[in-house]
């Protein structure tokens, strides 16, 4: 995969990576379409039917949360 900060991903890609660090319990549906690419990119994983974060996944999302409070601003 490339430098983890170039990962360019949608808004629903990233509320989808950022929902997938909550236990699956608490999760409302997710948008399978929207899972596809970050199962290709590495982000996310099936783990016993779920999907869940991978580590790269959980540094994509660190490295990309100042990203995401620029585009909320």
């Amino acid at each position: 995969m490339h430098d983890d900060t170039e990962t360019e991903l949608s808004l629903p890609q990233w509320e989808i990576l950022r929902l997938l660090c909550r236990p699956a319990h608490v999760r409302r549906t997710i948008n399978r379409q929207a899972l596809e690419p970050l199962l290709e990119l590495g982000l996310a994983e099936w783990h016993a039917e779920l999907p869940v974060v991978t580590p790269t996944g959980r540094k994509v999302l660190v490295r990309g949360a100042a990203k995401l409070l620029d585009l909320a601003a």
